[in-house]
């Protein structure tokens, strides 16, 4: 067992990480390609989050790179051998219902609140902590580290796509943006749209559907749905219709009413794409509710196609459902939801699938059975997924440092998430979530707890030193 006492020297910067961290959290990184200018390809946020985490490298002595205002790198050390550590500093659009201030920073009982305190700002910086520990100990390394900074990891991943087309592959890596103990499977993850055509069906009903909105990311439960209806009916029967579907279900919403033009709201509750269970979708029911109406041929279609996924997170629209022993089910989050009675439909469905699926095999079925329906697939893309045998030396370092740092016993876990372990040739998610912690990546007052992100640097100091560390 490592001599050196890793929780003391992480405690020690306590004040300095906490600091750091929040001028970090205090960034609003969302992606936001309207300002996007040559230097700021993301938006200006992005960029400032970037730009911060690479002078803050430079200003504790590290080598820092900016990789075309995509993605940047700090490093450490000497050798021919790579050790890449990958985290991200953009973060999901705050979404609604805060009680906090999302951009604060603010600690409050022992945890930091802010949109990317747990996903990823909180963990890169712990993992940069864990590189600064290591280097003011001045400890004798064999190989390189560095610390990879993406900035396009909620997104298209165009980050990380352009840093590997101008920069090496490190030899092997983690990447803190997951659970703890270490992360040996993956999901692979597609997304694709549904299209419904404009003018599908002529026939109107009592309440004809304008317009249909929900969800800002396929990889996240929406928690607001937004829709315009016309009707000569009289509005107090709707209204008392629909705030007793309100109150069934246990939601809350809103009913505004001009004329012949009705709004309905719906609030949900977000959650993470890779756990459609655990969250809300407010879309769905939206679209649940559109049912119980009379509604016009077309915007009843769309209200169908969406509404059959209620309840239902495992394939079974598509007759594809599947699990392995591996990583577990195949899930499907229902995550943007548009419709306008000009344009059509649109239904932008993020899959997770197990490690053994035939994603092609599920392509197909999908695609048949649009096809039956009148409806189009668009912009299908796919991430395979990731797999590291539990007998790789890497792995067996990782749970050795675990195992010595909290005394648990580093179970290997798969997840449905996706991390930038797949853009590695030979890598795994390592934390930053302890186990029996809540989950509140992607949901409103998203925080970390501080001593859990200290705990987490100490245990990626002692990794990196054991992974790099002159033989």
């Amino acid at each position: 067992m490592s001599t050196i006492n890793w929780q003391e020297e992480v405690w020690k910067r306590k004040e300095d990480f906490i600091k750091d961290l929040q001028g970090l959290l205090q960034i609003k990184s969302v992606l936001n390609e309207e300002e996007a200018a040559a230097d700021a390809p993301l938006g200006k946020g992005i960029k400032e989050a970037l730009d911060y985490m690479l002078a803050l490298g430079e200003k504790d002595g590290f080598i820092s790179k900016n990789v075309g205002n995509l993605a940047g790198h700090l490093e450490m050390g000497e050798g021919e051998e790579l050790l890449g550590i990958l985290g991200h500093v953009d973060v999901v659009p705050e979404g609604d219902g805060w009680t906090i201030d999302p951009y604060g920073g603010i600690i409050k009982d022992g945890k930091i609140f802010a949109r990317g305190a747990s996903d990823n700002k909180g963990p890169t910086i712990a993992a940069y902590y864990g590189m600064k520990v290591v280097k003011e100990l001045g400890l004798p390394l064999g190989k390189r580290v560095r610390l990879i900074i993406g900035t396009d990891e909620e997104s298209n991943w165009r980050c990380v796509d352009h840093y590997f087309k101008e920069e090496e592959m490190p030899d092997i890596g983690f990447v803190p943006d997951a659970d703890f103990p270490i992360i040996f499977a993956e999901k692979g993850i597609s997304d694709l749209d549904i299209v419904q055509p404009a003018g599908d069906g002529t026939s109107n009903g009592e309440f004809q559907l304008i317009s249909f909105q929900s969800g800002r990311r396929y990889n996240m439960v929406p928690d607001l749905a937004e829709v315009q209806l016309n009707s000569d009916s009289e509005g107090e029967k709707l209204k008392r219709e629909y705030f007793a579907f309100l109150k069934e279900w246990n939601l809350e919403g809103t009913f505004a009413q001009d004329r012949t033009r009705v709004e309905l709201t719906l609030i949900g509750k977000s959650a993470h794409g890779a756990e459609p269970y655990k969250g809300e979708n407010a879309g769905i029911y939206m679209a649940k509710f559109l049912q119980t109406l009379n509604l016009d041929q077309a915007g009843k279609k769309f209200a169908d196609i969406v509404a059959a996924f209620f309840n239902r997170y495992r394939g079974e629209v598509f007759d594809i459902a599947y699990r392995d022993e591996e990583s577990g089910e195949l899930t499907i989050n229902v995550g943007i939801m548009s419709y306008t009675k000009e344009i059509g439909g649109r239904i932008g469905l993020n899959i997770r699938y197990p490690v053994t699926f035939d994603i092609s095999k599920g392509k197909a079925k999908i695609e048949k059975e649009l096809q039956e329906q009148g409806l189009t697939m668009e912009n299908f893309t796919d991430s395979k997924p990731v797999y590291v045998k539990k007998d790789d030396p890497l792995i067996q370092a990782l749970q050795k440092v675990y195992e010595e740092q909290t005394g648990e016993k580093a179970e290997l876990l798969s997840i449905g998430g996706g991390t930038y372990a797949r853009s590695l040739e030979r890598g795994v998610a390592f934390g930053a979530l302890f186990p029996g912690r809540e989950d509140v990546m992607h949901q409103k007052d998203e925080y970390a707890i501080v001593d859990d992100l200290l705990k987490a640097a100490a245990i990626y100091a002692q990794a990196i030193y054991e992974l790099a560390k002159a033989e």
